[in-house]
């Protein structure tokens, strides 16, 4: 986040769940004082959230960010659904998108063109719920929904055990670079109760500073 982005509000737990992270665990207190004018921040409408959850999926934050990038060149700034549709599988893989990335792009745009799916909705939703309505939408997993509650919804206790990234942090900083099970990684969350989005946020900084713009 630049200077000039510092007027973007931090979510209104944010202060107290950084507290409770400090406190509870000794690698997020070494970890987020590194990143102190940095917060998760949501710019993008459920659809574009959801559209590039999709095309970063398994890439890396670098990755997902060049794949935007021509994603938006071949369908405008503000991606729609209806601009999506207009470009079609073909102007997708064009603009880069592997054929399946591409299909599911567009099952997305045509779930929200049909109203298959409710947003307005969202919010009053538990997250469960939420995930229940999105993984019914093709391409869109666990892990896609998960990132939608966190960078969209903006939940506060998300744990995400199926992003290789906060398995990769998990493992560097809790257990030596050994490789992480999910029961592993779990357990180390506990103590991040109920802020365990937070947590995620700070330990995928401590490998890649710069946020996705989602």
């Amino acid at each position: 986040m630049s200077t000039a982005d510092l007027d973007i509000p931090k979510p209104e737990y944010w202060e107290a769940a950084v507290a409770h992270l400090m406190r509870r665990d000794r690698i997020l207190k070494k970890v987020i004082p590194q990143h102190p004018e940095v917060w998760l921040t949501s710019r993008g409408t459920p659809f574009v959230t959801l559209a590039r959850a999709i095309i970063g999926q398994q890439v890396s934050a670098k990755a997902a960010d060049a794949a935007w990038t021509k994603f938006i060149e071949a369908v405008g700034k503000r991606p729609t659904p209806v601009a999506v549709l207009r470009v079609g599988v073909d102007g997708l893989r064009k603009a880069g998108l592997s054929q399946r990335k591409a299909e599911y792009v567009l099952d997305l745009a045509v779930h929200f063109g049909e109203r298959r799916v409710h947003p307005e909705k969202w919010a009053a939703m538990d997250d469960e719920a939420v995930i229940s309505e999105l993984v019914a939408i093709r391409g869109i997993g666990r892990w896609t929904a998960e990132m939608f509650l966190i960078f969209n919804l903006q939940r506060p206790d998300v744990l995400p055990l199926d992003d290789p990234g906060l398995l990769k942090a998990i493992s560097l900083h809790y257990f030596s670079g050994e490789p992480v099970s999910r029961f592993e990684a779990r357990e180390v969350s506990l103590a991040w109760q109920p802020w365990r989005t937070v947590a995620t946020w700070y330990l995928w900084r401590s490998l890649e500073p710069t946020p996705v713009q989602y």
